[in-house]
């Protein structure tokens, strides 16, 4: 079986996390259903090597995860509505990881810091997602943090367009369903007239 197309447009790992359940044609449709769908997607972001194959019992992983992101998900409207960030849960993931950091020589002859994280328990495979909601609740600009304006889209994405006018969690969705409805909303007006 071929793994989900991820939404992939927050510009943000951490939003692109939350945006992991997402409204579909029949109601809310939930990416990370099974420890195999959190592994895919830690892969599709950088998060883990292409052979890596960790194993969690049952669905551990996937329940971790979901409750992972619900905490993001909590601590990013927090922030974006000005109100205190509860930081005490997030913090409890990012003290479960461990890493190791080590200079390595790459067989060009180059230096390069290599982060290895620990990868046998569910916090420590999602660490480097906790770690990047950490890093954008202290360092996000909030005011380029922005839900989706279509009523019915749950998606959020991070502002980094020059003018900083995005509207739309992607213009191929929601910005083009908007473009469209403004299109026949303008014909029906013109053959009413």
């Amino acid at each position: 079986m071929p793994a989900p197309e991820f939404l992939m447009l927050a510009d943000d790992p951490a939003l692109d996390f939350m945006n992991t359940v997402a409204q579909g044609a029949d109601g809310p449709h939930e990416y990370l259903q099974k420890n195999k769908d959190v592994v895919d997607w830690l892969k599709a972001m950088g998060y883990l090597e292409t052979g890596d194959q960790p194993s969690c019992k049952r669905e551990v992983l996937a329940d971790t995860a979901q409750a992972l992101r619900e905490v993001i998900r909590r601590l990013v409207m927090q922030r974006k509505s000005g109100k205190k960030v509860d930081i005490n849960a997030l913090n409890a993931y990012l003290m479960r990881g461990r890493y190791r950091v080590e200079l390595v020589r790459r067989p060009d002859g180059t230096l390069e810091v290599r982060h290895e994280h620990e990868k046998d328990t569910p916090e420590q495979l999602l660490m480097q997602v906790a770690e990047a909601a950490a890093e954008l609740l202290a360092t996000g600009d909030f005011d380029l943090v922005r839900k989706c304006e279509a009523e019915d889209c749950v998606l959020w994405f991070y502002d980094r367009t020059k003018a900083h006018r995005r509207r739309w969690c992607s213009m191929a969705l929601c910005g083009n369903r908007h473009k469209v409805a403004k299109f026949r909303e303008r014909q029906k007006d013109a053959m009413d007239q």
